[in-house]
């Protein structure tokens, strides 16, 4: 038996926390020991639908009570775990329907697994000959006892994580149960893990691999208290995020960095004596580019809730080394390097320069690599020295092994053993990373290397255009150049669209010496968005290539650029 679930049956036999769901009105407690027994009779109904040894079982659910049950039935029955990707507001449901059959023919699934609020997906999946049941018929299954599972090898495939990218080309990261022991290590020794005292809270899909493996594997692996409501309870109403950790005196969370700058705005509307955020001994701040102004705002409105600034803890993970690469320590969760922008875009370098440098940029740092975690930067084939900018690849036990596409398994590494993530960035003297953007997003003009959050900061501070709503993309022309998509507040007034137009291209060429040959503006609720409300470059595309409904265009004539 592998030691992932060796230490779940563990926790289920000795541990006397568990797992909190539903919605802050009305929470569901189960203990680890109430969740296992769950998942023994849904690991019977598994097993007399033929799932076993190296089988595949696909998800749709949003619970946590339904899904911590289910991924341990699965792993009971040496099965591999898949939860498919969920439909956000902004989704064209035909087109997401269209992907997730694509996404469950890819994973081979013997059976898909589906909950509220996804029973009506049921007749749509049979028609494509794809078996269904619902977790409420596996819930009333009979029991299968540990002694009799089959037990899972350390390499068998544990998870089968999509990549966040878009699903009409699915592919899926291969976790092995190693990998998530191998991950856990790190977490516990990163994180100074205490089960007795620590509490988890989040709001993330369990879609997402910080979701699942932060915020259900692992505390189900350990034994601790975590407390999980579903994404669209935060995408509504905010607030709620504050309110879980408040309530239930949570001391871990984690969150993308456009939700702390959300909850920094709702906060400041909030009443002090309704809100308690003492508890919160770390903040993990990670999944995209983050931002220095927005972590000192949510620690500047937090401080009136109680929130400690040492909370505050950047991060770097992607599902490839199974969750978390690196993260701030104890002792300075929060580091920010100022640079010369210039030496950053031509010279590929991180050259420190003062704070009030007119020509200072400041890019957060994601902390030192955790334990077992190999990382070095990598451009044109050569190992690089600190402060150079390159490719950043990893190797290490946490490291999967694998992708699994519609083509069959390939492997994830290079011949070398180094994974390259696709993510430009470069260490520190102490060996600290920092990230400065993906290597398939660089915007190239003149030989000159522009990062699109560089670009996308820019323009949300112009008057009108709405707070993390704004994509800039190159343009695939004959001519370089790049794109800037904004989502605005008052697109249908003529005047306030060019004086917009006009002031997003004027500050962008200030902050980074080159202007948007187009900028288009839309209505809120444009911009592609995941299930966790981060904006989606790849898909952003397709709006350059057609005439949107509710767009404005502007080509105005450029500004000379420095």
């Amino acid at each position: 038996m592998s030691i992932v679930t060796r230490e779940i049956l563990g926790s289920a036999a000795s541990s006397p926390h568990g797992l909190t769901a539903g919605t802050i009105a009305d929470p569901i407690r189960l203990s680890w020991s109430e969740v296992h027994d769950q998942a023994k009779r849904m690991a019977g109904g598994l097993a007399a639908r033929g799932v076993g040894r190296h089988g595949s079982v696909a998800v749709l659910a949003t619970d946590a009570a339904d899904v911590a049950p289910l991924a341990q039935a699965v792993w009971l029955r040496r099965a591999a775990l898949t939860m498919l990707q969920q439909p956000t507001p902004r989704t064209d449901l035909a087109v997401w329907l269209d992907d997730t059959v694509r996404a469950i023919l890819m994973i081979h699934a013997d059976v898909v697994v589906v909950a509220e609020p996804f029973l009506l997906m049921r007749d749509h999946l049979l028609a494509h000959d794809i078996a269904v049941c619902t977790v409420e018929s596996l819930r009333g299954a009979n029991p299968i006892e540990p002694a009799d599972a089959d037990e899972a090898d350390e390499g068998d495939i544990a998870l089968r994580q999509l990549t966040s990218g878009s699903t009409g080309v699915p592919k899926a990261v291969e976790i092995s149960h190693a990998n998530l022991f191998a991950h856990s290590v790190a977490v516990r020794d990163r994180l100074e893990i205490d089960t007795d005292r620590d509490v988890m809270a989040s709001w993330l899909p369990l879609s997402h691999d910080m979701g699942m493996i932060g915020f259900v594997q692992f505390p189900m692996q350990v034994g601790m208290d975590t407390v999980i409501v579903t994404a669209d309870q935060f995408l509504r109403r905010p607030l709620v995020w504050a309110e879980l950790i408040s309530r239930h005196r949570a001391t871990i969370t984690s969150g993308p960095n456009f939700a702390y700058s959300v909850l920094a705005r709702v906060l400041q509307r909030a009443e002090p004596t309704d809100i308690d955020l003492s508890s919160l001994r770390v903040a993990v701040n990670g999944a995209e580019p983050i931002n220095k102004s927005d972590l000192v705002n949510f620690a500047t409105v937090g401080a009136r809730f109680g929130l400690r600034p040492s909370a505050l803890t950047p991060a770097y993970g992607l599902a490839e080394a199974t969750l978390l690469v690196s993260i701030g320590t104890s002792q300075e969760q929060l580091r920010v390097d100022s640079v010369s922008r210039q030496a950053l875009m031509e010279a590929h370098c991180a050259q420190p320069v003062t704070d009030d440098s007119a020509n200072a940029q400041h890019v957060v740092s994601v902390g030192p690599a955790v334990a077992g975690m190999d990382v070095r930067i990598v451009r044109d084939g050569t190992a690089r020295g600190p402060r150079e900018i390159g490719a950043i690849e990893l190797r290490g036990p946490a490291v999967a092994g694998s992708y699994l596409t519609a083509e069959g398994v390939v492997a994830l590494a290079g011949q070398d053993g180094w994974l390259d993530t696709g993510d430009l960035g470069y260490l520190d003297e102490e060996g600290r990373i920092y990230v400065c953007g993906r290597t398939k997003d660089l915007i190239v003009v003149a030989g000159t290397n522009l990062y699109p959050h560089d670009i996308e900061r820019a323009a949300e501070m112009v008057d009108g255009v709405r707070t993390g709503c704004v994509i800039a993309l190159r343009v695939d022309a004959e001519r370089e150049g790049f794109a800037v998509l904004a989502e605005v507040h008052d697109v249908d007034r003529q005047d306030v669209r060019l004086r917009i137009s006009r002031d997003i291209i004027a500050r962008v060429n200030r902050h980074v010496g080159y202007a948007p040959r187009e900028v288009r503006l839309f209505p809120a609720g444009t911009l592609p968005k995941t299930a966790s409300g981060k904006l989606r470059r790849s898909d952003a595309r397709e709006l350059l290539l057609q005439e949107t409904p509710g767009a404005a265009t502007a080509r105005p004539t450029p500004l000379t650029t420095s």
